[in-house]
């Protein structure tokens, strides 16, 4: 499991530390300090409150796990807490959270508290990313705000790739109930239902972070003029994603309802044949029971009356599916 990570951003390019030295860093006149936590532990709460002096409601929400993204804004930093979908083995959507404080030299990111079905190295997909674009030159951001957007555009590209692979499921749910093959009906029913969760998953995680970075973008005078334009970007971003997985939605669920139609339709016509086949023998039987057998079964079989029978119910049937048709039914 991996450790706390401290990277100083400079013109000179990319410096991994010790954690030691975040205090020293942040006295920097040029600093740009990145402080990666995995899991919010002791030391990273030491760090948090004794280092980088965030408030105690902030300390407490990167410790625990928050179900609804949000923003807070405090006199010299701002938590933003994000979430990124990961799906899970029976189809449920896994909130991977993201913690983001953003500092006037700083940025520090904690990811968790993670499910403990879930690898770490998932929690941290985003991130080391974004590491591994600055530690190759891709990336120099020159401010907080930058670095953050950049850790935010990563989670954004990754909701986007989570439509795409539930957007591939939906393709062949399609194609399974236009071509007829959809196999067991509970468990293709499982199948679209998973589907439109994880749309719905997506979707919730793109419209309520636009909110929250709408709420950021609102507060002008708490962002500098310079990083503005990259915070009315995210909000963009993050209304595309919801406009995808709408749309997205909106697909699949005609594909739900051409399903329904189906299986709909394939009730009522087995109903139709059922009621066709009740027609035809109801009423012989109801003939046979009031005549009864005694044609048949007595000292010596009735043969003209045995025929008489017979042919009073094979005209009856006739006359029925005759009637049938004509009512549309077969």
């Amino acid at each position: 499991m991996g450790g706390i990570r401290v990277l100083s951003l400079t013109g000179g390019g990319v410096v991994t530390h010790a954690l030691a030295e975040v205090a020293a860093l942040l006295e920097r006149p040029d600093a740009l300090v990145w402080v990666d936590i995995p899991e919010c532990s002791d030391e990273a709460v030491a760090l948090l409150t004794d280092v980088l002096g965030c408030h105690p409601l902030a300390v407490r929400d990167c410790m625990q796990r928050n179900r609804v993204p949000r923003v807070r804004i405090y006199p010299h930093q701002q938590l933003v807490i994000l979430h990124g979908p990961e799906r899970g083995p029976s189809g449920h959507v896994h909130y991977l959270e993201l913690d983001q404080i953003i500092g006037e030299k700083y940025v520090v990111t904690v990811h968790g508290p993670i499910n403990p079905n879930l690898s770490l190295d998932v929690a941290l997909r985003e991130t080391d990313g974004v590491r591994r674009r600055l530690e190759s030159g891709r990336l120099r951001p020159n401010s907080p705000y930058d670095l953050s957007y950049a850790i935010t555009s990563a989670l954004i590209h990754r909701l986007e790739t989570f439509i795409e692979e539930i957007t591939t499921d939906v393709w062949h749910l399609e194609q399974r109930v236009t071509s007829g093959h959809m196999g067991n009906p509970e468990e293709f029913l499982e199948e679209l239902f998973q589907a439109r969760h994880g749309l719905l998953a997506v979707r919730t995680m793109g419209a309520l972070g636009a909110e929250v970075y709408g709420r950021i973008a609102a507060l002008e005078a708490r962002v500098p003029a310079d990083d503005r334009p990259l915070v009315n970007d995210v909000v963009d971003q993050l209304n595309r994603i919801r406009g995808l997985a709408d749309g997205e939605r909106e697909y699949l669920q005609g594909v739900i309802e051409f399903y329904r139609a189906r299986a709909e339709t394939k009730m009522t016509i087995a109903a139709e044949r059922l009621a066709v086949i009740a027609v035809v023998t109801l009423p012989i039987t109801a003939l046979s029971s009031i005549y009864g057998m005694n044609v048949i079964v007595n000292t010596h079989t009735h043969v003209a009356q045995l025929i008489a029978v017979l042919v009073v119910m094979a005209v009856m049937s006739v006359l029925l599916l005759g009637w049938a048709k004509r009512r549309g039914w077969w």
